[in-house]
């Protein structure tokens, strides 16, 4: 039988996706290194880079950290200048700060400056610095923060980062231009010369970048505000594309203390990290490289620890492998070793903390904790919290409105705020991704009902209250290359919430005693406003013939006992002492400032005038009880309002101190 055979036009079509597909040789072929530079340009949010206005706060803020670690490594007060310029784009006129969209950030600095041949790697290559490998408190850790700055002015305006810096007077300042090959993550010098420069030392770096300026939360103002609360030993001068001159004085003249490069401890490394170790180790024993390599090891614990892991403590490092390095890592695991040392940090200090609050906030009460140091993960680390509480003085002169008509079930709508979270992590405010950091959810988790602030369920508290949390690590457990948010471990959650619930139960007895006492002064008032009758009757009754100034002295001491006498105007602030029972506080009153002004707040040129405050105080007490306005004065004792002694004191603090940040010169006018 004959086969049948097809026609040519009916033969089968080939397969699109076949002649498409790619062959192993091809896709190997493909493949190819991707540079660091590369990655972030992709990626810049992952820098902080995610809008204009984020993305010019953190051109600031990286170049703001740099500065000031390295004033302060080179034990050097910090005199940092910001200023923010608007830049027209062609020839067009420049457009006012709020419509700008390119701006040229310059930072200065009068830190120890960089040597020649750092300055482009420094400014125009990723991951490159010297704070990665230590294990020391410092505000930059990963090496990419001002190079990703310059990547960013790069990529929006295609500008190079131009820097000018000088290592002593001596020194000739040099000026370079330089950019990032993207590619090769290398720097590329566009141009490098010396110039004359009127600094006898420090560092200036200008960026050219496309941004958005606008003042209020998470802006350059507010980081500049909180960078000078944790910081009162910078001064910062901050001009503004506006045109305006911000001036932040330094308020202690003495640095906090340098912190010291420790080792890493046993409990903060993984088995990978610690096998990388041992074959890199060039210690001749395993006992030498234990007790060398690691901290609070010392060498009778590195042979105990050999031995009940059953191996020789005379092994060399290189030689110890698969199991036995496993077996060993897991027995120093479970060895009790001592917590490693805390001079590796750099707190800021209650006193500092109450000096920033008190300079920056206005409130009625004041008080910072600052917690023992504790361990996660092998790191060290410390937990401060600072809480201000209270409105400003010209909130209590407002005018009340007239009550309305509400209907069944409405409730009236207050001026009810809710408190604010300041943050910081190596004393740098951290002002994006609040929801997301553990300081912030240990906020929410506090119980503030029970020191007698209202708080609605998974809420933070309401109320004029600001909560200030400050963690100090020498590798602060960040939860992206942003830095803005902290990760949430155990350890520092709990630190956090001990410190928070110790400012709490401060702030609850305040409040206590605040209300006790103006209830027992409201009474006394009351009292008083009848003596003058009372002794005006009996006088009557005696025929005119009793000694009526006698006798009105006697009922004012009894009205007074009966109201809880001198406590009750200790606790209004009516005298001069301190606040009892609480420790690191400021009560600020209608009569003056209870409590311990840290010394950093008050100037040389302002302790006569303070001095002559205090006999004032004392000739007052001395020679008058009693005051003309009963009514003020009862009023006074519930709100905080405008001292007597100044009439525009409210206006002063509110003015012109909180335009130069110095809220005691004020008293200079009293």
């Amino acid at each position: 039988m004959a086969t049948h055979k097809p026609p040519a036009s009916v033969s089968k079509k080939a397969d699109p996706r076949a002649a498409s597909a790619v062959t192993a040789v091809e896709m190997g072929a493909r493949q190819r290194e991707i540079s660091i530079s590369e990655f972030f340009t992709k990626n810049r949010h992952l820098l902080g880079f995610d809008n204009p206005r984020k993305a010019l706060l953190t051109c600031v803020k990286e170049a703001v950290d740099n500065a000031l670690d390295a004033c302060e490594e080179a034990g050097i007060l910090p005199d940092v200048t910001v200023q923010l310029e608007v830049v027209s784009i062609g020839s067009s006129a420049a457009p006012p700060a709020s419509q700008a969209t390119r701006f040229r950030v310059t930072v200065a600095d009068n830190g120890p400056g960089i040597v020649r041949q750092q300055i482009p790697r420094i400014f125009a290559k990723l991951l490159y610095g010297s704070k990665f490998h230590r294990l020391r408190m410092s505000r930059g850790q990963q090496g990419i923060g001002i190079s990703a700055a310059g990547m960013y002015g790069q990529l929006t305006t295609g500008k190079p980062v131009k820097i000018i810096s000088r290592t002593g007077s001596k020194a000739s300042a040099h000026y370079f231009e330089v950019q990032i090959d993207t590619k090769k993550n290398e720097p590329l010098v566009h141009e490098n010369k010396q110039i004359d420069w009127d600094q006898p030392r420090g560092t200036q770096v200008a960026i050219e970048v496309e941004g958005r300026y606008q003042k209020g939360r998470a802006s350059v103002d507010e980081y500049l505000d909180q960078t000078s609360i944790a910081n009162p030993h910078v001064k910062l001068t901050y001009r503004t594309p506006e045109g305006e001159t911000k001036e932040y004085p330094r308020a202690y003249h003495e640095l906090p203390p340098s912190p010291k490069e420790i080792k890493p401890h046993p409990y903060g490394i993984e088995f990978g990290m610690f096998l990388k170790m041992l074959h890199e180790a060039k210690n001749q024993t395993l006992s030498s490289f234990l007790s060398s390599d690691f901290c609070r090891v010392t060498p009778a614990l590195a042979d105990e620890m050999c031995k009940a892991a059953k191996v020789s403590p005379k092994a060399k490092p290189r030689d110890v492998r698969s199991t036995i390095a496993e077996t060993l890592y897991h027995q120093i695991q479970a060895t009790k070793i001592m917590s490693p040392p805390t001079n590796c940090l750099s707190p800021i200090g209650e006193k500092a903390i109450l000096s920033g609050l008190y300079k920056q906030i206005e409130g009625e009460f004041y008080t910072a904790v600052s917690r023992p140091p504790s361990v996660y993960r092998g790191n060290p680390f410390i937990i401060e919290a600072g809480l201000a509480f209270g409105k400003a003085p010209d909130s209590a002169t407002k005018l009340e409105k007239p009550a309305q008509l509400l209907a069944e079930g409405e409730q009236e709508e207050g001026d009810a705020e809710l408190a604010r979270v300041i943050r910081y992590a190596n004393r740098v405010p951290l002002l994006y991704q609040q929801s997301a950091c553990a300081i912030f959810k240990a906020v929410l988790a506090t119980t503030w009902r029970n020191y007698g602030i209202s708080q609605s369920r998974g809420a933070l508290p309401a109320g004029p209250m600001a909560i200030f949390v400050h963690i100090a690590s020498v590798w602060v457990p960040f939860t992206s290359e942003s830095k803005e948010a902290i990760a949430e471990y155990d350890e520092i959650h709990k630190e956090i919430t001990l410190a928070l619930r110790e400012c709490g139960r401060r702030l609850g007895l305040f409040l206590r005693r605040r209300e006790r006492a103006a209830s027992e002064y409201r009474r006394r008032n009351i009292f008083e406003l009848y003596i003058e009758e009372v002794v005006e009757a009996c006088n009557r009754l005696k025929g005119g013939k009793l000694p009526t100034e006698k006798l009105k002295v006697q009922l004012q001491k009894i009205a007074s006992s009966r109201t809880g006498g001198v406590k009750t105007d200790e606790t209004l602030g009516k005298t001069g002492a301190g606040p009892e029972g609480l420790p690191y506080s400021i009560i600020v009153s209608a009569e003056g400032i209870e409590g311990e002004i840290p010394p950093a707040v008050i100037g040389s040129d302002e302790i006569e005038v303070e001095e002559q405050q205090v006999s004032q105080k004392s000739e007052r007490r001395q020679t008058a009880k009693t005051r003309s306005d009963k009514k003020g004065q009862g009023k006074a004792a519930a709100v905080r309002s405008v001292p007597k002694k100044s009439a525009s004191f409210a206006q002063q603090r509110a003015g012109a101190g909180r335009a130069d940040r110095r809220v005691l010169r004020t008293r200079k006018k009293m």
